[in-house]
């Protein structure tokens, strides 16, 4: 079944979601360019909502998904501190020694995923080449010295938290944090989605495009990827606009695909990234929850709340996770997951039994990926 207009919507819904698929419609057709999305919905382990619309996209297709994939990264480490291997409140430089010098000595693994550590970037900045190297990223940070004093205020690390928890989860274990996600989470539960994206998978892959608003309906210094002043500009820092003024080209680098850059390199499919916070929370096709309810409790108890100091904006975070009770008040506590620059969106509702993910190939202007999510989100709890 296709519905009416210049770009069908495709897939289904089970029974129940029908306004689903309505809500998905509407927001296909307020596209101002050519649309190219996914939405996937699972309810207590099993698929109801498998829906996409766009020339060229399918069910199957990838695309960059930007910092979704920092929720790859924090369902290794919790499966590692649920497993004993790591431990929250232990220091950073137990695990990672080069990292403890020049004011970070004290920093704990739980600060440091709350985004309290202050090593948002480095003072020289990185390349395009490094940002998409994890190791390269985590060899330069564990000299810099922070930006505030740890634990005293919290900031976005937007293009670093992964490195920086890949490094700890190398040094702890011996095996990167993707092969991690590999053996533990991807394969096992058999998720497109990909940190490290293998060459026979690229003709899948879609290019993530720019935006494109109507001329004049947003300043282009609004616009997703737009350079931010430098100076003493934190965001400067963390999101390295010497060298990375447009985020849009960043995941077509097949460098970034390739190596797997978990703050912001994934790979996925609305499929994938919505499969893998069902396999939390109660497992897919039988297979058994991924963490515990008590370790999605630590992982999921507000962290750093108010003001964060990178980005300028209001902030929810848990340990690593983006916390979206206050966002989407009607998801209940423990709703987390994590967005990406583009407008996409992963996230789980334990109260609901409920795992999410809305997938955009194409950057959003303004607050429109807000918009969307919000009417989808409330089209599926609406259905429940």
């Amino acid at each position: 079944m296709n519905d009416e207009g210049p770009h069908p919507v495709h897939g289904w819904t089970d029974t129940g979601y029908e306004g689903v698929r309505e809500a998905f419609a509407q927001v296909v057709r307020a596209q101002p360019q050519t649309p190219g999305q996914q939405l996937a919905v699972y309810r207590h382990g099993r698929r109801v909502v498998d829906l996409w619309a766009g020339p060229g996209t399918d069910g199957d297709s990838l695309t960059g998904v930007y910092s979704v994939s920092k929720g790859a990264a924090y369902l290794v480490v919790a499966l590692l501190v649920q497993d004993g291997v790591l431990d929250l409140d232990r220091e950073v430089a137990a695990y990672w020694p080069e990292f403890g010098q020049a004011g970070k000595e004290d920093v704990t693994l739980r600060q440091l995923l709350a985004h309290q550590a202050g090593v948002i970037g480095v003072d020289e900045h990185f390349t395009v080449d490094e940002l998409a190297d994890d190791r390269v990223l985590a060899e330069r940070l564990a000299g810099q010295a922070p930006y505030w004093k740890p634990g005293t205020a919290f900031g976005y690390h937007g293009l670093v938290i992964g490195a920086l928890a890949g490094e700890v989860v190398r040094r702890a274990t011996g095996r990167t944090l993707r092969d991690w996600w590999e053996h533990r989470v991807r394969r096992p539960y058999g998720l497109d989605f990909h940190l490290g994206l293998p060459k026979e998978l690229e003709p899948r892959y879609l290019p993530v495009r720019p935006a494109v608003p109507e001329p004049g309906a947003v300043p282009e210094d609004a616009l997703p990827g737009a350079a931010v002043p430098e100076g003493e500009n934190l965001g400067a820092i963390a999101f390295s606009t010497r060298y990375l003024p447009d985020l849009a080209a960043f995941a077509n680098v097949r460098r970034t695909r390739e190596l797997g850059q978990a703050s912001a390199g994934g790979v996925a499919s609305a499929r994938g990234a919505a499969g893998a916070y069902a396999a939390v929370l109660g497992g897919t096709d039988g297979a058994p929850p991924l963490l515990t309810e008590d370790t999605v409790a630590a992982f999921t108890r507000p962290h750093s709340v108010g003001l964060d100091v990178v980005t300028k904006g209001e902030s929810r975070f848990g340990v690593g996770f983006l916390l979206y009770d206050a966002r989407f008040p009607a998801l209940g506590p423990g709703a987390f997951g994590h967005a990406g620059a583009a407008g996409s969106l992963a996230f789980a509702s334990p109260r609901h039994g409920l795992a999410y993910a809305y997938i955009r190939r194409s950057f959003a202007v303004g607050d429109a990926a807000d918009r969307e999510n919000t009417l989808l989100v409330d089209a599926v709890l609406a259905a429940d």
